[in-house]
């Protein structure tokens, strides 16, 4: 669960924000003093901090800066009261992440509290690049070898440390977030801020005053002075995710901060001047795009001072079994299933030959779908979402000798006959009872080789029920070949 210090000298704030986060899953650690902040700080290590800008004795701004000394990357945001929207401001422009004005508005606090703990994030949890074989057991982890991701870690690192613009070119869901992040987190600008924006999830008007800001009476419900990304990440790295869905307006002010490192607010004839590095991605063709005269060509050059292309998953190979693997550890781990022993060779000869349009983010998902849906150890073409496993039932799979699902070899199971006169031999005196468990090993084998392990077809094969095949699985001692399989060393 994530942790929230929550800054205040009046116990009815600290109860009102303890109940309204608790519905957003945030635990809440509460401190009365500066001293108690400061202490809760070293001792808890929480991921944001809602500070009242008005303590006893001392001012927020002063506390905000012993804070900022302690963890520059921990977000504050400031509670005032709206004769004190001044002074957050000028924390706002020291670093601040944002403030509230009292009466507290609780929905909007508990969002804005969500958007800060994402920052947290994408700011500290480490993006690991593959060394050698070891592998991170904490943080993101890029997972990789094929050709072209090894050329893309390579990239990483040759950028990383220069003070240039980069832009991030693939589909959605490749990892473009991931890139930018390990970019920040490995460059000289590391110990300041990152924030993320979204460009194709906001409006012209929302985009222009989040990335610029905007002064009081700059528009209908501009109440307030504003400070935008831009102002607020001076020192540090901003990621404009979807930079092609950018209106020309918004392109235009981007290019002049590129070019000369100022802006002005809207609504505002203020220059500002700012130092930030731009790490830019999109998934549109934006050589089209300028000759469309859709995106402006110059702009286009600055935000291209290095080109980092993400391959699709469908062109990484092997790539995808690392990553099966490293998602179904994961997964596993967070949902606490020790049980869990990896994929049969069925479930991950679908897994490479689907094409993935969603290409990593998609197959975390399928993978998280699979270990949910799973009733044994092992994730059979059954246990894959509907668009995977009707694959599995319309083609044919053929299974080798050595992969075969098998029961006893004691006696050929395909023999009635002679099975019957080995127990008559014996002189068995439970013949029946033995005759048809035999018959139903074998039956059951001879289905189960059929649809390739696939237990839900072999039930409607057979006209019974998927439980009573798993009952016999375990009573037979059936087993299905995987390929995939969990590490006994997952965290």
């Amino acid at each position: 669960m994530s942790q929230a210090l929550v800054v205040d000298d009046d116990r009815t704030v600290l109860e009102m924000v303890r109940r309204s986060l608790e519905k957003v899953n945030v635990d809440v650690i509460t401190a009365g003093t500066a001293e108690e902040a400061l202490e809760a700080i070293r001792e808890k290590a929480p991921e944001v901090v809602l500070l009242d800008i008005m303590l006893p004795s001392v001012s927020g701004l002063d506390v905000f800066r012993e804070i900022h000394q302690l963890d520059r990357r921990l977000p504050v945001v400031f509670i005032t009261s709206s004769s004190e929207s001044n002074l957050a401001i000028e924390a706002m422009q020291l670093g601040a992440f944002d403030y509230l004005a009292k009466p507290l508005d609780l929905p909007k606090l508990n969002q804005l509290v969500q958007k800060a703990i994402e920052t947290r994030r994408l700011m500290n949890i480490p993006v690991a690049l593959p060394v050698g074989d070891t592998k991170s057991s904490k943080g993101d982890q890029f997972v990789g070898r094929s050709p072209q991701m090894l050329e893309v870690f390579k990239s990483i690192g040759r950028v990383a440390a220069e003070n240039v613009n980069v832009l991030i070119r693939g589909e959605s869901g490749t990892g473009k977030e991931l890139v930018a992040r390990a970019i920040y987190q490995h460059s000289p600008r590391s110990k300041d801020s990152f924030m993320a924006v979204n460009c194709a999830a906001l409006t012209e008007t929302l985009l222009e005053s989040e990335l610029f800001g905007y002064e009081k009476g700059a528009f209908t419900g501009a109440d307030r002075q504003r400070i935008g990304k831009f102002e607020q990440c001076n020192g540090g790295t901003i990621f404009l995710d979807e930079v092609g869905d950018m209106s020309q307006l918004t392109q235009g002010k981007v290019l002049r901060l590129l070019q000369e490192q100022r802006f002005e607010r809207v609504g505002g004839n203020k220059t500002i001047e700012t130092d930030v590095r731009i790490i830019a991605a999109t998934n549109r063709n934006l050589e089209e795009m300028v000759k469309a005269g859709s995106f402006r060509e110059d702009l286009f050059y600055r935000l291209n001072g290095m080109t980092i292309s993400l391959p699709p998953l469908r062109e990484r190979g092997d790539d995808i079994a690392l990553l099966v693997e490293h998602y179904l550890n994961e997964a596993c781990y967070e949902m606490g299933r020790t049980e869990t022993e990896g994929v049969s060779s069925e479930a991950l000869e679908l897994l490479i030959q689907y094409p993935w349009p969603g290409n990593v983010r998609e197959l975390q998902s399928v993978v998280r779908q699979s270990l949910l849906k799973s009733t044994s150890p092992i994730i059979v073409p059954s246990f894959l979402p509907d668009e995977l496993s009707r694959r599995f039932n319309t083609q044919a799979v053929s299974l080798e000798p050595e992969n075969d699902i098998s029961g006893d070899d004691d006696f050929p199971l395909s023999d009635l006959r002679l099975f019957v006169d080995q127990r008559l031999a014996e002189q068995s005196t439970d013949l029946y009872s033995e005759t048809l468990e035999a018959m139903e090993r074998y039956l059951l084998t001879r289905v189960l080789n059929e649809t390739g392990g696939n237990q839900t077809r072999a039930a409607e094969i057979l006209g019974i029920t998927r439980g009573k095949i798993r009952d016999r699985i375990a009573q037979f001692g059936i087993s299905l070949e995987k390929t995939v399989s969990i590490e006994d060393d997952s965290p």
